[in-house]
């Protein structure tokens, strides 16, 4: 018959040294989120007659449209444009994003209770 010798100090060790890696993790994590948010992309549609600019946090940052591309007659025409240049601005930054927090997390993405 084993005896058994109580306490957990190898199983502490090892408890220890998870909660140092998660830690790391949650601040290089918070360091992702903040080169995140300074992100800045560009996307244009119709041959430059539109181009929209977008920031890590999925705001547009403005939008510029060639006068050119202004017919009164044809409003659908730009609003596709615009619809176009906003999504295609937006998935870039989803993009750059994502790249960035699955660096940090290793592809481990959605654990829960973290925020990415």
């Amino acid at each position: 018959m084993k005896k058994f010798k109580g306490g957990m100090g190898k199983d502490m060790g090892n408890m220890s040294g998870l909660m140092k890696q998660a830690q790391k993790m949650q601040a290089d994590m918070a360091k992702a989120q903040e080169e995140i948010a300074e992100i800045e992309l560009e996307s244009s549609s119709g041959g430059g007659m539109v181009t929209v600019r977008a920031n890590g946090a999925m705001e547009l940052l403005g939008i510029t449209i060639d006068p050119e591309a202004i017919d009164p007659e044809d409003a659908e025409t730009l609003e596709d444009l615009i619809l176009v240049a906003v999504n295609s601005a937006l998935a870039q930054v989803k993009k750059e994003s994502d790249s960035k927090m699955s660096a940090v997390t290793g592809g481990m993405g959605g654990l829960p209770g973290m925020p990415f």
